[in-house]
């Protein structure tokens, strides 16, 4: 397939250079052109871990047209507060038949972004999908060269509605085969581990990372102790998923299924990866942990428990913690389900709407949904 991936962070790049080195033609995209320097000195990037050797890129570039000009499969591997405006920088430019993926989607992004391109005026016919979590453990070591230190056996994927998965799945397993379909994006979206495993730690260790001192972040960082208030988080979690009648993964069983470990309790899952061995912890308190997973993950997460009536104060309160540490209110900011289009829905029209792309009984009174209808009369 030839391939763009979007974002040359520390997952662009393990993407990038693992799909070149799989027989990929391999565009390469940053906004910010400093990220890409060495890269294109290099002419590619060099990979080591799981996976070693060099990834020869096509094209290194920060114009989107240029990226995915041509190209059958878009790799979005961005922090998921860049969803928005990536759907309206690639509007103008996508074709029919490409399919993009969120390399996770996190919470509801799926939804953001097709809105983001209909708001946009796309015109393209274009499948979107997400991802449940990345793909890689990976950090970017030096100029243009990225270890990877683990890979998930498994990874669920979704696309919005959830009929199009199967137009392209089969073609999608030959280059990543770890990829798993499930049932809709409110699947992929609910079982979102992120949330569970990177803000509430992260605060928890603040003077820690705030410290000189390095440490592993889920080895040292996650103790017996903190492991107990990211077992609370992830049972209202699986609460909300259960109200819209989905079957989640608890975040022990996440672990089981995607790195083939073995323990009973979380924190000996935990101990027990070794590939999360070496991966450290943020060096400053400013790092996408909190400001992609609070306002994309947890926010979201909080949202639509409500339209369930469910609870969650373990949630609530790691998103309260982070609005009085970082002064910002992650409420205001981030996605709900009145940002999603998704607003006086029920859980049953929710559930309707991203299995199907419309809600028949109330469709014509949602705007967005009229779009929705007139896109998708394929599948109608």
């Amino acid at each position: 397939m030839n391939i763009a991936v979007i974002g040359a962070g520390n997952g662009g790049q393990a993407m990038a250079a693992y799909l070149a080195l799989k027989g990929s033609k391999v565009n390469l995209y940053n906004r910010s052109s400093y990220r890409l320097e060495a890269v294109k000195e290099l002419g590619g990037i060099n990979l080591s871990g799981l996976c070693k050797g060099f990834g020869k890129l096509n094209i290194i570039t920060n114009r989107i047209d240029v990226a995915i000009e041509d190209v059958d499969l878009i790799m979005v591997v961005t922090p998921a507060v860049a969803h928005r405006s990536l759907a309206r920088k690639m509007a103008p430019y996508l074709r029919d038949g490409q399919i993009i993926i969120l390399n996770p989607g996190r919470t509801g992004g799926a939804i953001e972004f097709y809105n983001g391109l209909m708001k946009n005026n796309c015109q393209a016919e274009v499948a979107i999908a997400e991802t449940q979590t990345f793909l890689f453990a990976s950090r970017v070591i030096g100029p243009a060269e990225v270890r990877i230190y683990g890979m998930k056996e498994k990874v669920f994927i979704a696309s919005f509605p959830s009929k199009k998965i199967w137009k392209f799945i089969d073609q999608l397993n030959q280059v990543i085969p770890q990829f798993v379909p499930v049932e809709n994006v409110l699947k992929t979206s609910l079982d979102n581990i992120g949330a569970i495993f990177h803000p509430a730690p992260t605060l928890l260790n603040m003077a820690w990372i705030e410290s000189p001192e390095d440490f592993n972040f889920y080895k040292q960082g996650i103790s017996p102790s903190i492991c107990r208030i990211l077992e609370e988080m992830d049972y209202e979690r699986m609460e909300v998923a259960y109200a819209f009648g989905l079957d989640p993964l608890s975040a022990k069983e996440w672990l089981r299924l995607s790195y083939g470990i073995k323990g009973k309790t979380l924190y000996e899952l935990i101990q027990n990866n070794r590939q999360y061995q070496g991966i450290l912890a943020p060096g400053t308190i400013n790092h996408r942990y909190i400001f992609e997973d609070v306002p994309m993950s947890l926010v979201p997460i909080a949202s639509l428990a409500r339209v369930c009536n469910i609870e969650t104060p373990t949630i609530d309160m790691v998103i309260n913690m982070a609005n009085i540490v970082y002064q910002k209110d992650f409420w205001a900011e981030g996605r709900t389900v009145k940002t999603l289009g998704l607003e006086g829905l029920s859980s049953k029209e929710i559930l309707e709407l991203v299995n199907k792309g419309y809600y028949p009984r109330r469709s014509l009174n949602k705007g967005i949904n009229i779009r929705i209808l007139e896109k998708l009369g394929d599948i109608i």
